[in-house]
């Protein structure tokens, strides 16, 4: 039976990877309504929260893995970096996505 300790890296990844996935689906859903309501504005904060989502998922969830994975008496410094830094993204991208559903047409 595997024990909790080695596989709490691995959903501690899947978790991180989540959030970028997520990210980057709010980017979709932002971007086919700036296409859909002819909004280049809305379009290219489509593709910052895209890049925040590639952040995400290209950087800082890859840094929180191999983080996780030295184990719980390595110092950990990218942990609360990391974590600060995806919750801005994560209420920015959140914050775009009400400000473009609250936009009137």
């Amino acid at each position: 039976m595997t024990s909790s300790v080695e596989t709490q890296p691995e959903r501690t990844a899947l978790a991180w990877q989540r959030t970028g996935l997520g990210v980057l689906g709010v980017a979709g859903l932002l971007g086919h309504r700036a296409v859909r309501d002819g909004r280049p504005v809305l379009l290219v904060l489509a593709g910052v929260a895209a890049l925040l989502g590639l952040v995400v998922l290209g950087g800082l969830a890859p840094a929180r893995y191999r983080s996780v994975r030295r184990g719980p008496g390595a110092r950990d410094v990218v942990a609360p970096r990391a974590s600060a830094g995806v919750t801005v993204i994560v209420v920015l991208v959140g914050a775009l996505a009400a400000v473009s559903v609250l936009l009137p047409r």
